[in-house]
């Protein structure tokens, strides 16, 4: 069945960042001029999905005015006569069916994707977290959706991490397949690093299978006395085939405050109309 769904949780209080997220939801901090959770979209319709459903919470009502119509500052700019800028906002409102539905407290990752439940409905569906930005050719959604249809099963996007930061991830177990691809046998959430069953980590891309949702359901309160998704992946694991795919791209973290803003500078070196500015002023920086 073809993936035309996505859900992106952006329910949380994003404590990492904070004062900056006190006020601000985190997913619309900018990395350069556009907000985090704008390349999260992007990334998703540029991996050919028809409908995003974004997980919210009541303090994070300013997401969904990005992505809606702004009658007052679009006639401003048609006023001015600045019909770029008026073109690239009706891009961020036209680009894809944006759905909006909220977690009503905190309680976790698996929870969060759990009240997408009824939007998403009996259909394989991806999931990305904006915590995670990746920079590649071939979307990282993309690029699991293709391991799906050619696997039919769910898939996790995974990373090789340093041996010793294996305890800040979830980690796989598995069979290899190809040079790229495993068979999960297992996922461990944030294991010590003695107890690591790989250094493969997973990082914030998914594409689900429906069957995931009755397991949530079913799903007791983890680590952080959270509903975790790694604990019903692994209940997943009894009863159908789930697969882990090594992405190719560059992966940017943004969760916290160094991730945030070296994930900005790198953004804003490749574009071109910034990328040069930036470079001027970095390379006039006394860093002794």
């Amino acid at each position: 069945m073809k993936i035309r769904k996505a859900v992106v949780p952006a329910a949380g209080l994003g404590t990492r960042l904070l004062p900056a997220t006190k006020a601000t939801p985190k997913e619309m901090l900018p990395l350069a001029d556009k907000p985090a959770i704008q390349y999260i979209v992007e990334e998703a319709v540029a991996s050919g999905i028809e409908h995003i459903i974004v997980i919210t919470s009541r303090t994070k009502r300013i997401i969904e005015d990005h992505f809606d119509s702004s009658p007052e500052l679009e006639r401003t700019l048609e006023q001015k006569g600045d019909y770029r800028t008026l073109e690239m906002l009706k891009k961020i409102e036209d680009m894809a069916q944006v759905t909006f539905t909220r977690q009503p407290t905190p309680r976790g990752l698996g929870h969060a994707i759990l009240q997408a439940k009824d939007l998403v409905g009996q259909e394989p569906f991806g999931v990305l977290l904006p915590d995670d930005l990746v920079d590649n050719g071939t979307p990282c959604l993309k690029q699991l959706m293709q391991v799906y249809e050619q696997r039919e099963g769910s898939v996790l996007a995974v990373q090789q991490v340093p041996h010793e930061q294996v305890s800040r991830y979830g980690i796989i177990a598995g069979e290899r397949l190809d040079q790229r691809t495993w068979r999960v046998t297992n996922t461990v959430e944030k294991p010590q690093v003695d107890r690591a069953p790989s250094d493969m980590a997973i990082i914030g891309r998914y594409v689900l299978t429906p069957e995931i949702f009755d397991l949530l359901e079913r799903t007791q309160p983890g680590s952080g006395n959270e509903v975790q998704l790694t604990d019903a992946i692994d209940m997943l694991l009894g009863v159908q085939s789930v697969y882990a795919y090594q992405f190719t791209g560059m992966r940017y973290d943004m969760g916290d405050k160094l991730g945030w803003l070296t994930t900005s500078i790198s953004y804003a070196l490749k574009r071109p109309d910034l990328g040069p500015g930036l470079k001027d002023f970095l390379r006039g920086l006394d860093l002794e």
